[in-house]
């Protein structure tokens, strides 16, 4: 009979792993206690790239491309100043990465991404995601993704992120032969499903509470502020409207002209003005954005801790109605014996 011992797993979030596969974590990290990466690498992302090419239905797309750069700190201050190494990544590749990570670390708050598609656009901002501003303001935040996750005690020694890193084209095969996807595919249809824990953990149910708050207040204020922002940059280029109308008055005044065009002047500087004050309200914005960002990352958390405390309570629920039926099965036996030794009457 094989040793039992041998065969114990755990289920999380309705999975199963055998004592082979929770040691995952360690066999995938690159173990240097007490370092990150962030302290062996310098870590970019240089630039953005538009680029055309088929998709997986073989239809032609447009899709941006971001260069990741990356140099030894050890390189440098031996006094040598190498070029960095670089390869090509797209927002997809980078998905796949967080998705990757966020099932292997079920207990990390994972940094968030920044939005695919622009959210709480308002008039001028444009909601294509090709707009040179958005890849723009995109390509900061990949950059202070792979910066945060590299600073992590944790995340940063996955050799799966060092892949991702330095590996152009075997990226995705040794990502993929991880199996995260099959693990994610069923942590997604348990978390679907309605369940009730009936004994929450406080500080988790506490915590929750407060990245729902955070994250509804937030996007109530973003909200807000991308209708406030229309209204105001109206009202500015319509003082635009004005500055026309002074400057063509001006030419047919004799004595009033030099005023109502200088007038034309301030009204058009003004109206030229919200430009700067709402590209520097942007930046506050994205900002938010990212606060909005890391509470779903928190709730995501919560929710897996939910989902395993769920599966605890199930567990112990069931073992203590197998005793039951053990004592119920044991005692069923006894009295079966005693009367096959006893028949009634006797």
């Amino acid at each position: 009979m094989a040793d039992a011992g041998n065969k114990e797993s755990a289920t999380i979030g309705g999975d199963e792993f055998t004592n082979t596969e929770l040691e995952n974590n360690k066999n995938n990290t690159m173990v240097q206690e007490g370092s990150t990466l962030l302290r062996r690498m310098e870590i970019s992302v240089a630039e953005a790239e538009k680029r055309t090419g088929k998709n997986t239905v073989n239809m032609q797309e447009i899709f941006t491309v971001y260069l990741i750069e990356t140099r030894s700190i050890d390189a440098i201050t031996e006094g040598h100043n190498p070029a960095p190494d670089s390869l090509w990544r797209r927002y997809s590749e980078f998905e796949i990465l967080r998705n990757y990570l966020l099932v292997t670390y079920p207990f990390i708050v994972v940094p968030p991404l920044p939005e695919k598609r622009a959210e709480f656009v308002w008039h001028k901002l444009s909601a294509d995601n090709m707009d040179p501003d958005f890849v723009e303001r995109r390509r900061v935040g990949l950059e202070n993704f792979l910066l945060r996750v590299a600073s992590h005690s944790v995340l940063s020694n996955d050799k799966i992120l060092y892949h991702f890193l330095t590996e152009e084209h075997r990226w995705k095969e040794v990502v993929y032969e991880t199996g995260f996807q099959a693990k994610a595919d069923s942590r997604i249809k348990a978390l679907s499903a309605t369940f009730r824990v009936k004994n929450p953990d406080k500080r988790f149910t506490e915590m929750k509470h407060y990245s729902d708050e955070l994250q509804s207040l937030t996007s109530q204020l973003l909200r807000v502020r991308a209708r406030v922002a229309d209204r105001l940059y109206g009202v500015y280029k319509v003082h635009g409207n004005y500055g026309r109308v002074f400057s063509e008055w001006s030419a047919l005044e004799k004595e009033m002209g030099d005023g109502l065009q200088s007038a034309g002047h301030h009204m058009d500087a003004y109206a030229a003005s919200v430009d700067d004050i709402l590209e520097e309200e942007e930046h506050y914005a994205d900002q938010l954005k990212e606060y909005l960002f890391y509470a779903e990352a928190l709730r995501a958390v919560c929710r897996k801790h939910e989902l395993t405390q769920y599966e605890l309570e199930t567990a112990s629920s069931d073992l203590i109605s197998k005793k039951q039926q053990r004592e119920e099965l044991a005692t069923g036996v006894f009295n079966s014996i005693q009367l096959y030794r006893y028949p009634k009457g006797q």
